[in-house]
C-alpha cells in the first residue's frame, strides 16, 4: 500500500475530499517529524508511540575482515505499537471496517 492508497482510503472512510485527507496526513507526519526530532514523545492511542532514542558512540567490529570500526552517537526514531495495534494484528481484536 502507497501514499496515494492511504489518502484514497482516508478521504473515502472520512467522507472528505483526498487533497483535504493529504493535508491531514502530511500534516500529521511533519507533527511527528518535528517533535520527534526535538526529543519530545509523539502518542496516537490505538496507533503507539513515536519517539527519539539516542544511541552512544561505540566501537563495532567489521564481520567480514574482524576489524574494529568507531561508530559515531546518533539519534534514530522509534515506534512502540499500542496494546490495541497489538491486539488487532494479532487477531485478539477485530480490524476496523474499512470502505474501499
Amino acid at each position: 500500500m502507497n501514499k496515494s492508497d492511504v489518502i484514497a482510503i482516508v478521504a473515502k472512510n472520512a467522507g472528505t475530499p483526498n487533497r483535504d485527507a493529504e493535508a491531514v496526513l502530511d500534516a500529521f507526519r511533519d507533527v511527528v517529524q518535528a517533535n520527534v526530532k526535538a526529543g519530545t514523545d509523539v502518542s496516537y492511542p490505538g496507533l503507539g508511540k513515536f519517539a527519539r532514542a539516542d544511541r552512544k558512540a561505540r566501537v563495532a567490529r567489521n564481520p567480514r575482515t574482524g576489524e574494529e570500526v568507531k561508530v559515531k552517537a546518533t539519534k534514530v526514531p522509534r515506534f512502540s505499537a499500542s496494546a490495541e495495534l497489538k491486539r488487532v494484528v494479532s487477531g485478539a481484536s477485530p480490524a476496523p471496517r474499512l470502505m474501499r
